[in-house]
């Protein structure tokens, strides 16, 4: 069928066949078909969604539009990746990479940029002097020999199609689609040709869902696709209301990772980092359950075996060894080597209480109008502009304390801006309902398989 035949017939509730399907996306991929087609595909399956069997051969049409890595056969079962839906003061990544690598996984970890209110991995990374993202299909198979783990950005090569597609749901408003968001993420991560993915699945205010019901409804379509692509795929959904750790913003969250990777991690961000990194070790059968799991994630990290290897991913990677040994040493002036805002405020509190909530969407909305991110693709950042949290969930404080240090540029907040950083700060007493610390609400795991 002709490419207006396929828009009607999925425009009109129809289901369409696989070739149809890999039509569309050859179309896309080589560029014959016009934008205005392709946003109304997109519009078409925005309206009348996919089932199952379409969803899974769009994500290999996608997957299969460019490059595939292979990897040696004594890799086998060790290839391995997470993938976060985005949230606020997400630096994950940073921590999990090289842990799992300290724990012989090899881990080719292709992240993506910030847009709108969510930070992106490759911009907190780019905050250190040298670290380049961009790294040929030749030179991630070095990275993972040498280092065992790279972060790099998506290769020209590696699904093409996802590129137009990415790009124009967001210009058409498509991005909350099911079937699209499956097929964009598990597409990437099958190209990467992965022994076992996990997929941190956000749920909350500052998320892409704030029902859970929905968040799950997306963790079992990703789940779902991905196992039937060959991949041991399991999901965490994870609460998304404030930030995660005490930092965000690009450096000062690599300062933090860093600070993670020294033992000296915030609670809720070692627990995002174990539970994933246990899942991963537990679905390619490296451990009998998560608990064992989640305490060999633990121990790379506490233990000092994953800040070597994050030290020595970075020199991969660019970054000069004088400028790697400073970051990781015991005492380090962190803003000397990644830059420090030209200004700093801090807020305080209103009245006496306990902190019972801080709103993590309120403050990095702030943050992207005041420079941290973009709302367009493309457009830079200020590494240096973010915000630390001075308190903790259920911290009782007294009247002027401070409670947020804002860094910012030559772009000062508004009195509006401000007006919003204070209200995210919510004070009760001691009886009043908090919010907890505790991110992660439910796991979707396949069935467990020992290997070894």
């Amino acid at each position: 069928m002709s490419i207006p035949d396929l828009i009607r017939t999925k425009r009109d509730g129809g289901v369409l066949s696989d070739e149809d399907i890999r039509t569309f996306i050859r179309a896309v991929t080589s560029g014959s078909v016009q934008d205005c087609q392709t946003g109304a595909m997109l519009m078409a399956i925005w309206q009348q969604g996919m089932n199952e069997a379409e969803t899974e051969t769009l994500t290999r049409a996608m997957m299969s539009s460019g490059e595939v890595l292979s990897w040696p056969t004594e890799w086998a079962g060790l290839v391995v990746d997470k993938h976060s839906t985005g949230g606020v003061g997400d630096k994950i990544s940073l921590v999990l990479a090289p842990a799992l690598a300290a724990c012989g996984c090899k881990v080719p970890m292709i992240s993506g940029r910030g847009l709108g209110h969510t930070g992106g991995t490759l911009d907190k990374l780019e905050s250190i002097p040298g670290f380049n993202v961009y790294q040929s299909a030749v030179q991630i198979m070095d990275l993972l020999t040498s280092v065992g783990c790279c972060i790099v950005g998506q290769t020209e090569t590696l699904v093409p199609a996802d590129r137009v597609l990415y790009a124009m749901r967001d210009a058409t408003s498509t991005v909350d689609s099911l079937p699209l968001i499956t097929a964009s993420i598990i597409s990437k991560k099958g190209a990467e040709s992965l022994s076992a993915l996990v997929l941190d699945v956000k749920v909350g205010r500052a998320a892409l869902f704030e029902d859970l019901d929905a968040a799950r409804a997306l963790a079992c379509s990703l789940v779902n696709v991905g196992n039937r692509l060959g991949m041991r795929t399991g999901a965490v959904l994870s609460n998304m209301d404030a930030v995660i750790g005490r930092c965000a913003g690009n450096s000062l969250e690599v300062m933090e990772a860093l600070e993670t990777l020294k033992g000296n991690g915030p609670d809720d961000l070692m627990e995002l980092v174990t539970t994933l990194g246990g899942v991963l070790l537990l679905m390619n059968g490296l451990v009998y359950d998560l608990s064992e799991g989640r305490k060999q994630i633990s121990d790379a990290v506490i233990g000092g075996t994953a800040l070597s290897k994050f030290q020595a991913m970075m020199e991969s990677q660019g970054v000069a060894k004088e400028v790697t040994r400073a970051l990781c040493s015991a005492h380090t002036d962190y803003y000397s080597i990644l830059g420090k805002s030209k200004y700093q405020m801090e807020l305080a509190t209103p009245t006496d209480g306990v902190v019972l909530d801080v709103n993590g969407l309120a403050l990095a909305e702030v943050l992207r109008k005041l420079g941290a991110g973009r709302s367009k693709v493309g457009e830079p950042v200020n590494h240096c502009v973010g915000a630390e949290l001075l308190v903790s969930l259920g911290q009782r404080v007294q009247r002027g304390a401070s409670w947020m240090r804002l860094h910012y540029g030559d772009q000062a907040p508004t009195p509006d801006q401000i007006n919003r950083l204070k209200n995210a700060l919510v004070l009760g007493s001691d009886g009043d309902t908090q919010r907890t610390h505790t991110l992660v609400k439910e796991l979707l795991l396949p069935p467990q398989e020992h290997t070894g």
